[in-house]
């Protein structure tokens, strides 16, 4: 599993999949959005966590149709069965080099990117922390569509219209945790707490059916 996530962390490196092409084009869907809000800062930074939390999303979709893709057309995929090997494992080790490569560095990044958004400073670190929980339930999310689509030529079209319906919930209670934040609730509320049980069940549910829909496709 190591050197399966070793891997795919230098295949997306190499492919610009990398961290570098999530936080550009985060960048620049935060820095365009503000131009169409207008100049009013209060409403701009009233809305900051939800431009943040669906720029997240959309830069997450980055790739993800390229998830199983090329084990696809190597035949890496049947080697695996073939082998014996847990797709689960092979599943959930692939979700995680994704969600090192988009999700964390883009929740890292989330406080600069606020700035850009008059966000309040006290809420840049909720609003980080709701990324770093919320974001893995993209990902896990995500890699459900992509082994959907995995025997589809150009499914990223598909993959996007399969996972935003499912990602919604997160985006819910991602943006209702940061705004009881700017409500003045220290804790983050109960919005923090159903976030991160869905990162927890996506982490259970997740790689089961998404090594069920790769076995699907050999059928």
């Amino acid at each position: 599993m190591w050197a399966l996530l070793r891997r795919d962390l230098r295949l997306a490196s190499r492919i610009g999949g990398g961290a570098e092409l999530g936080l550009v084009f985060f960048l620049i869907l935060v820095s365009v959005i503000p131009f169409a809000i207008g100049p009013d800062q209060k409403l701009l930074a009233r809305l900051a966590p939800a431009i943040l939390w669906v720029a997240a999303l959309l830069a997450t979709l980055l790739g993800l149709d390229r998830l199983f893709q090329a084990d696809e057309d190597e035949g890496v995929l049947d080697q695996f069965l073939i082998a014996g090997s847990s797709l689960e494992l092979i599943v959930l080790t692939k979700a995680f080099a994704h969600w090192l490569t988009t999700g964390l560095p883009l929740s890292l990044a989330a406080p600069l990117f606020g700035l850009m958004l008059a966000i309040e400073p006290e809420a840049m670190l909720p609003v980080m922390l709701t990324l770093l929980v919320g974001t893995p339930a993209l990902t896990l999310i995500g890699t459900i569509g992509a082994a959907l689509t995995v025997s589809l030529r150009r499914g990223g079209l598909l993959i996007s219209i399969l996972v935003l319906p499912f990602a919604i919930p997160v985006l819910i209670f991602g943006v209702s945790a940061a705004n009881a934040v700017l409500a003045g609730d220290p804790l983050l509320g109960a919005s923090f707490a159903f976030l991160g049980a869905l990162s927890l069940l996506m982490l259970v549910v997740g790689p089961f059916a998404s090594a069920a829909a790769l076995r699907l496709a050999r059928e």
